[in-house]
């Protein structure tokens, strides 16, 4: 039964893909469906509720897979296919739409599109697009634009451009690279005080914040000298670190949740599974580790309830 603001008392499964025919075959026509070292899993809607109910996931939030196709027509097509599930399956599933970057006033268009019409429940961004990062001065008229609307933004890893085909070959992206391409997109915006600037919207880093907690100590004791340098201007690392969400897809465990704290506070942690990238079992199982610990280390105990819906409830209460 669902509570007065529209959820359960159920898990809230921030990180989960949609992977539509339409993405598949636009992927398969421009030869890019191993753009990311790795054939794109099978989706289906049912199979994703099935397991969902078995694991105790009230709600899934649904978020394009990468590669970043190149039709804006696809991108339009996914974020219509993701508005259908949402209706089809009431507080089942909630949808951050893609964006055809790296044209951005087309992005733009149809942020306003998928946020006004669609009644989407946030953006996905990729780290980068065609070698267009995150944290590029031309974005920010698109950060503008989720600013007003207070949005919360998904950031997911995409392929880093350029790309050195040979180590990608040897230690495929998901194993390392993914959490480099990541805390790479989010110390760019970090560093021009994007998030400090557009201080309304909420960006979520996935996969236990990546190299976050190692990289943000470094930042800080280095901005005194790049500004010296003239290489940096002010940094508000407060600000910026406010509109940061985390999501624990991944390797979670206790010593990475307290590293995580060290950059942030628990009403910033979210669950995530990464459904249907990893195996369902294999998801089932890792939920079930993470109620345990969050129920026997005394430290993290008063978290539990926050990290497996409350924050989410909260930030996608509107």
């Amino acid at each position: 039964m669902l509570a007065a603001n529209g959820f359960a008392q159920g898990v809230i499964d921030v990180h989960s893909h949609i992977i539509t025919p339409e993405f598949l075959s636009s992927l398969e026509n421009e030869g890019r469906l191993l753009d990311e070292g790795f054939p794109l899993p099978k989706y289906d809607a049912e199979a994703h509720l099935k397991w969902m109910d078995e694991a105790g996931i009230e709600t899934s939030v649904l978020t394009l897979a990468a590669p970043q196709p190149s039709s804006a027509q696809t991108i339009r097509m996914t974020n219509e296919a993701a508005a259908k599930l949402k209706k089809q399956y009431p507080g089942r599933f909630l949808f951050c739409a893609a964006l055809p970057l790296p044209d951005v006033d087309a992005a733009i268009r149809e942020a306003k599109y998928a946020l006004d019409t669609l009644k989407a429940d946030g953006i996905k961004l990729a780290t980068n697009v065609n070698g267009q990062y995150l944290g590029a001065p031309e974005l920010d008229t698109l950060f503008a634009v989720l600013n007003e609307r207070k949005a919360i933004i998904i950031l997911h890893p995409h392929r880093p451009d350029p790309v050195n085909r040979q180590v990608m070959q040897q230690t495929p992206l998901a194993m390392q690279e993914y959490l480099s391409e990541t805390t790479r997109a989010v110390s760019n915006m970090i560093s021009r005080n994007v998030l400090a600037r557009y201080n309304d919207v909420k960006v979520v880093v996935p996969h236990c914040g990546a190299y976050m907690p190692l990289a943000i100590p470094r930042m800080r004791s280095l901005t005194p000298v790049m500004q010296k340098n003239k290489m940096v201007g002010e940094i508000d690392y407060e600000a910026n670190l406010r509109t940061l969400y985390y999501d624990l897809a991944g390797a979670h465990s206790p010593e990475v949740i307290r590293m995580m704290l060290t950059i942030t506070s628990p009403d910033h942690l979210l669950y995530g599974s990464d459904y249907p990238y990893v195996a369902p079992q294999v998801l089932t199982q890792s939920l079930a580790k993470m109620k345990q610990y969050l129920t026997t280390e005394s430290d993290l105990a008063p978290f539990k309830e926050m990290v497996l819906y409350k924050n989410a409830e909260k930030i996608f209460k509107q």
